[in-house]
């Protein structure tokens, strides 16, 4: 795989630059999870299983669309082309990105040059006469968009965890007759769920939590899908 070269992006040093419309199949053909933001949940659980990981160093949790049962796989990537009807966000933001200024509160976009997506012969232009494109200005608002959807999806994330709302669990999926465990993986408890009182059901209520709950819940019936996929790969 190509060295990415994330640059901080110019409108001189990237007046001619162009950005093609598409995903970086070359870096996503070897994520087997993916981040996914809360707002997208029930987009998500229309093609993918989600679960929770954690980071065993800081215990936080953090939410993503499972693309494989495997690290290294993703079925969803066939013939270097991205055969799903839909990419979670984290995965249509490149070839661009945001960097926090360390000392002030404003962020910058960067570029990763090196992407194939990005080059001066065709694509969408950054730049026209040194100001901003309405492409770059709508890749933009997306960019922060991100930024913003992910905060409150940790805050989602920090609230389930704090009320043990979330599980360690094993999916257990058949492919071609053999049985394959899944470790490592955090789901929604629902029985959890469905013994709340009035009081903590009503407060997932006030704070938006009850949709991308059962987004999620309905999300990890396809894991059977993947399971599908990886049988007819192999």
């Amino acid at each position: 795989m190509a060295e990415q070269q994330v640059q901080p992006l110019h409108n001189e040093k990237h007046a001619n630059t162009k950005i093609q419309n598409g995903i970086n199949v070359e870096f996503l053909k070897s994520q087997h999870l993916v981040p996914v933001v809360a707002h997208e949940f029930a987009r998500v659980a229309n093609e993918f299983p989600m679960s929770f990981v954690k980071n065993n160093e800081t215990g936080q949790f953090q939410a993503v669309a499972m693309f494989g049962l495997e690290p290294g796989e993703n079925l969803f990537v066939k013939d270097g082309k991205w055969t799903a009807a839909f990419a979670p966000m984290a995965t249509t933001r490149y070839p661009l990105g945001l960097v926090k200024h360390p000392q002030e509160d404003q962020y910058g976009i960067v570029i990763d040059e090196a992407s194939p997506l990005v080059g001066e012969a065709e694509g969408n232009a950054l730049f026209e006469n040194g100001e901003e494109s309405d492409y770059l200005k709508r890749r933009k608002e997306a960019l922060v968009s991100f930024i913003e959807f992910s905060h409150v999806t940790e805050a989602f994330t920090k609230y389930l965890a704090d009320k043990e709302l979330l599980v360690a669990q094993t999916l257990t999926v058949d492919i071609k007759g053999e049985k394959k465990d899944i470790n490592g993986i955090y789901l929604i408890d629902e029985k959890k769920l469905n013994e709340l009182s009035d009081e903590a059901f009503l407060e997932l209520r006030k704070r938006g939590y009850l949709a991308p709950i059962f987004s999620f819940l309905t999300s990890t019936h396809q894991v059977a899908r993947l399971a599908r996929l990886k049988a007819q790969q192999a």
